[in-house]
C-alpha cells in the first residue's frame, strides 16, 4: 500500500507539471488533463478498496465471466461507431458521456485472474500438459491478436507478458517454456516490421543520429531532457522539454521529465520504489499457501514491473519504442485505475498468508484495518478446494459414480470427523486413509514435509 501509494502521488504531481503546458493551448486550462488523471486516481481507489475486501471464492468465481466480456468488449471495440477513433486511425477506447475507457488495459487483469484460477485448479487436479496449455494458451492468442488489431503491439506485448509469467510460475518445462518465448519473440518482430510506423520506431533505435529530426526526435529529446536534470535535477515544475520540444511528455515520456526535474537522484527513487514492489509481490507469492494467489500474485507482479521497464528502457534508449506507460506514473486514466485495481488484489493475497491469517484472528487488528472494516480472510484448506471442484464437476458424473461420490463424502471421518492428514502425527506414525482424497507421495515424511525438504508446487505434503 506504500509503493502504491508514493508511486500514485508521484505521478499526480508529474502529470500536472508535464501536461500543464498542452493542456493550456488546447483547453485554455492548465488543469484539464491533471483533472482526468485524478479522477482516474479516485476510481482506481474505489477499486483498490474493493478488491482489498473480496474473497478468494469470489474472485475465482467471477474470473471467467470477467474474462469473456473483456473479450466481447475487444470485440466491440474494433466495430466502427461503437470505439471512438483516435488521431492516428487506432480503435482503442470505449467513449460514453466525455469518459474514454480502454478495455485492453481491463483484458490484462481479467487474464490474470482467469489464468491463474485455471492453472491452480489444474495443478491440483495434476492434469497433464495438453490441459495445462488448452485452453489458456489459445484464448491468450485470441485475446492479443484482438488488441494488434486496433493495433496496440504494445498491450499484446504486455498480454504476452502475462501468459509466459503464469506459465512459467505454474512449473512449466524449461524447453516448452523456451519454445514458446521464443515463437513470442518471432511474432513480435514480425508484427513490429508490418506496419510503417512500428519499422520507423525500429530504425530510430538502431539509428538515432540519421534522422533526428524526424525518426529519431522523439528519443533523442528524451534523452536531451535526462542530461539536462543532472544529479539533481532543474526543479520542480522547471522542465524545459515539456514546452512542445518532447512529444507524449505526459504520457509515455514522463521518466524523462522526472529525470529532468528531479535528476538522477528522483529516477533512482523511481526505480527503488518499482525494485521495493517487485520484492514485496514476489515475496507475498512465496508465502502463500493458495496456489491460485501463489499465481495471480506472481503474475501480476511480473506484469506490472515488466511494463515499467519496458517504458524505461525505451526512454533511455535501451528498446525500441512500444508506447507502454509507466505505471501509476504516466497520463492515463483507464491504466491508473486497473493497476490500482490489481494493486489492491496483490494487497489481498498478503492478508491471506498463514502468518498474517494467524494475527488477525488472534486480534491483532492494524487501526487501518479498524478503519476500512476489512473482513477476517480464511484460511485455505486444500479439503475444501477438492470439494468445490468435485461440486462443480459434478453434474458432468453419471449416476453411478455420482453416488459412488456421494457415498464416499457422507462416510464417518476418524477421530471426530477431522481429517487425519490436517492432524498431524508424530514421525512414523501409520496414517489412516481418509475419503475421497488421494494417498500422499512416497516422498513425504510423517509431519507432511517432503523429504527433500521444499515446498510441493502443488502445496500438496503441508497441513491445510
Amino acid at each position: 500500500m506504500t509503493v502504491a501509494a508514493l508511486l500514485t502521488i508521484l505521478g499526480l504531481v508529474m502529470v500536472l507539471s508535464s501536461s500543464a503546458p498542452e493542456a493550456y493551448a488546447a483547453d485554455g486550462s492548465a488543469y484539464s488533463l491533471f483533472t482526468q488523471q485524478l479522477i482516474g486516481v479516485g476510481l482506481g481507489v474505489v477499486g483498490f478498496y474493493i478488491a482489498l475486501r473480496m474473497s478468494v471464492r469470489m474472485l475465482r468465481k467471477l474470473s471467467f465471466p470477467l474474462f469473456c466480456m473483456s473479450v466481447v468488449m475487444l470485440m466491440m471495440v474494433l466495430i466502427p461507431g461503437v470505439g471512438s477513433e483516435g488521431a492516428d486511425g487506432a480503435r482503442r477506447w470505449f467513449n460514453v458521456a466525455g469518459v474514454s475507457f480502454q478495455p485492453s488495459e481491463l483484458a490484462k487483469v481479467t487474464l490474470v485472474l482467469w489464468g491463474a484460477h485455471l492453472l491452480a485448479s489444474r495443478r491440483s487436479e495434476h492434469a497433464s500438459l495438453k490441459s495445462l496449455l488448452i485452453p489458456l494458451v489459445p484464448a491468450a492468442l485470441l485475446m492479443a491478436g484482438l488488441i494488434v488489431l486496433q493495433p496496440n503491439l504494445s498491450t499484446a506485448i504486455a498480454i504476452g507478458i502475462i501468459l509466459v509469467a503464469l506459465l512459467w510460475f505454474a512449473g512449466l518445462q524449461a524447453r516448452l517454456f523456451a519454445i514458446l518465448v521464443g515463437g513470442g519473440l518471432a511474432a513480435a518482430t514480425v508484427l513490429a516490421f508490418t506496419a510503417g510506423y512500428r519499422s520507423n520506431r525500429i530504425k530510430a533505435w538502431l539509428n538515432p543520429g540519421d534522422d533526428p529530426q524526424g525518426l529519431g526526435y522523439q528519443s533523442n529529446q528524451a534523452r536531451f531532457s535526462l542530461a539536462d536534470g543532472g544529479l539533481f535535477g532543474v526543479g520542480p515544475g522547471q522542465s524545459r522539454a515539456k514546452w512542445s520540444y518532447l512529444p507524449n511528455a505526459h504520457n509515455d515520456f514522463i521518466f524523462a521529465i522526472i529525470g529532468e526535474e528531479l535528476g538522477f537522484i528522483g529516477c533512482m527513487a523511481v526505480l527503488g520504489l518499482f525494485a521495493l514492489f517487485v520484492y514485496t509481490g514476489l515475496r507475498i507469492a512465496a508465502r502463500s499457501v493458495d496456489p491460485f494467489l501463489r499465481l495471480l500474485a506472481a503474475g501480476a507482479t511480473t506484469w506490472i514491473f515488466a511494463q515499467a521497464m519496458i517504458n524505461i528502457g525505451y526512454v533511455v534508449g535501451l528498446l525500441p519504442v512500444t508506447g507502454l506507460q509507466l505505471p501509476l506514473v504516466s497520463y492515463g486514466g483507464s491504466s491508473t485505475a486497473i493497476t490500482l485495481l490489481m494493486f489492491g488484489v496483490i494487497a489481498n493475497a498478503a492478508r491471506h498468508e498463514p502468518e498474517a491469517i494467524a494475527a488477525l484472528h488472534a486480534g491483532h487488528q492494524s487501526r487501518l484495518d479498524r478503519v476500512l472494516r476489512l473482513p477476517m480472510p480464511a484460511s485455505y484448506s486444500p479439503l475444501r478446494a477438492a470439494a468445490a471442484r468435485s461440486r462443480s464437476t459434478r453434474p458432468a458424473l453419471g449416476a453411478a459414480e455420482r453416488r459412488r461420490s456421494e457415498a464416499r463424502e457422507a462416510a464417518p471421518r476418524p477421530r471426530g470427523g477431522r481429517d487425519m492428514a490436517e492432524v498431524g502425527g508424530r514421525a512414523g506414525r501409520e496414517r489412516q486413509p481418509v475419503p475421497g482424497r488421494r494417498r500422499a507421495d512416497p516422498g513425504v515424511r510423517g509431519r507432511g514435509q517432503p523429504a527433500n525438504g521444499r515446498r510441493h508446487p502443488d502445496g500438496r505434503g503441508y497441513r491445510g
